[in-house]
């Protein structure tokens, strides 16, 4: 009677709080080195994406289900951006606590403005995302907010360590702004520059810091370049007189090669996520990299 009656115990409020760290899955890289400096030795975080992939098309692994099955909080990118490979991870891993709409799932997507949301969709149109451009990440001004929407989200899951949580968001913060000052300081000549982007990704990042982006490499978006139209960037890049030619890690630079060559202009890759290149192994040095390869371009 009383071995039942122990057990009884530990089943019960075993479910009133978490043992240990809360298992937490990230979507991309600079969402898990975000909840990993938020909950730090109180969580354990894993990140699906590599940050060399293409965001859009991830190729779902069985470790992946594995992970999504333990886990108490999944965090998104959202926005759509997971639309192709996250719905049927989260279907097989079969784990109610991350489920959409549950409170071990959050969407950072729901905490920002997206800009370029379409009036409509259609197929004709591209690869277009109906609540609007997804790659908010880029704008260093929505990190601070993306960061606080994660230390509510584990202070809710985990009420114990709020203050904890707190604590180290206000610490993230204050670093992020002093970072937020050289950037803006080193990107100040930069203002009014035009640029030809390969895919729509650093919309928002060009925006922040007043670059002007003159058009893209795809004709649409995730459509590749035909000949006319790189024949046509080639005249809008001569008319406007574009100072850089920015690419993405994952996207063929064939064409943006062949542009940089026949029209002496700069080609800059730029990493798009924590991982996308070498340098860029955290929320704050892929940052950094932009800016760096931006004015030493």
């Amino acid at each position: 009677m009383k071995s039942i009656k122990l057990l009884f115990f530990m089943l019960f409020f075993g479910q009133l709080g978490f043992s240990g760290q809360l298992q937490v899955v990230a979507t991309y890289g600079y969402i898990g080195d975000i909840a990993q400096r938020i909950g730090k030795d109180k969580v354990e975080v894993v990140s699906l994406a590599r940050g060399d992939y293409n965001p859009h098309i991830i190729i779902p692994k069985p470790s992946y289900i594995a992970k999504m099955r333990k886990a108490d909080l999944l965090i998104i990118n959202g926005g759509q951006l997971e639309i192709g490979w996250l719905p049927q991870i989260i279907k097989q891993a079969n784990n109610g606590a991350v489920q959409p709409g549950e409170r071990g799932f959050l969407d950072l997507s729901m905490h920002v403005h997206l800009i370029d949301v379409p009036t409509s969709v259609s197929r004709e149109l591209g690869d277009v995302h109906p609540e609007g451009n997804p790659h908010f990440f880029m704008d260093p001004d929505n990190i601070p907010i993306v960061a606080k929407a994660i230390t509510e989200r584990l202070s809710e899951l985990d009420p114990d360590n709020q203050a904890f949580y707190e604590e180290n968001n206000k610490e993230f913060y204050a670093l992020w702004q002093q970072k937020m000052k050289t950037w803006e300081e080193k990107l100040k000549p930069f203002k009014g520059v035009k640029v030809v982007e390969y895919h729509k990704i650093f919309d928002y990042f060009l925006d922040r810091f007043g670059f002007v982006i003159a058009g893209t490499i795809e004709p649409l978006p995730g459509i590749p370049p035909t000949t006319k139209h790189i024949a046509d960037v080639e005249k809008l890049i001569d008319r406007e007189k574009v100072q850089f030619i920015l690419q993405d890690v994952y996207n063929p630079q064939d064409a943006a090669l062949y542009l940089s060559k026949k029209l002496n202009i700069k080609l800059l890759i730029l990493p798009h996520d924590v991982g996308a290149v070498k340098e860029a192994d955290n929320v704050f040095s892929v940052f950094d990299e932009i800016v760096r390869r931006l004015t030493n371009g």
